[in-house]
């Protein structure tokens, strides 16, 4: 539901671009609803209010993202739900299909709500995003969504020893055989630069307000 890689890419840039403002693609300022699944299910709102697709002319001129874009569909549903069929009738279907990619994309979309509505603000990023430790143990790592939007060329989510980010850890086995490189984390001196006076700010403190370039919205 949430579209092809280019469609995913769009909207996650456009978000980071505007967080939290009336041009972000999925903010709670808008409501719990429009914040976790409204914003999809009004696809013309996401495509036409939000500039469409203009901001992933990079991943257009590819190939192979282009090819993904026009065939996800088959990828992700006609295949898999063949198979499943095939091997195991409407109850592989429904449970290996149906249940699987609604609970997958709730947990998903619970980052774009949740992640910005409760939790603890470590860092100053002008936005509501949101450090939620249940969120992360069921979203794997992206849960920790403050140091996310504090950093957010960052592989490693969970910033500190004891926030579990179970993606960072396949990313580090990933590096270590040589097949990711290029890996970025902030660093002490980074982190320190954008934290709270060095504290984690509550979820009923009102966080910094919008930036300057966040205010250029209009």
């Amino acid at each position: 539901m949430q579209g092809s890689p280019i469609e995913w890419v769009s909207s996650h840039r456009h978000h980071h671009q505007f967080t939290d403002t009336p041009k972000d693609v999925h903010s709670p300022i808008q409501g719990f609803w429009f914040s976790h699944i409204g914003w999809i299910i009004d696809s013309g709102s996401r495509f036409g209010k939000y500039g469409g697709l203009k901001n992933v002319q990079d991943l257009k001129r590819q190939a192979f993202y282009r090819f993904l874009h026009h065939t996800y569909v088959i990828h992700s549903v006609v295949l898999p739900g063949s198979l499943l069929y095939a091997f195991g009738g409407l109850p592989f279907l429904a449970w290996g299909l149906g249940v699987r990619i609604v609970t997958v994309l709730h947990v998903t979309l619970l980052v774009n709500s949740a992640g910005h509505m409760w939790g603890k603000q470590v860092y100053n990023t002008g936005d509501l995003s949101r450090n939620n430790w249940w969120l992360a143990m069921v979203t794997l790592g992206e849960g920790w969504h403050n140091n996310h939007h504090a950093f957010d060329y960052s592989a490693r989510q969970g910033l500190e020893w004891w926030q579990i980010d179970l993606t960072w850890y396949v990313i580090k086995v990933l590096q270590a055989i040589g097949w990711a490189t290029d890996v970025k984390t902030p660093t002490e001196s980074q982190k320190q630069r954008k934290v709270f006076n060095g504290e984690m700010v509550p979820t009923d403190v009102k966080p910094h307000p919008p930036t300057e370039s966040q205010k250029l919205v209009s």
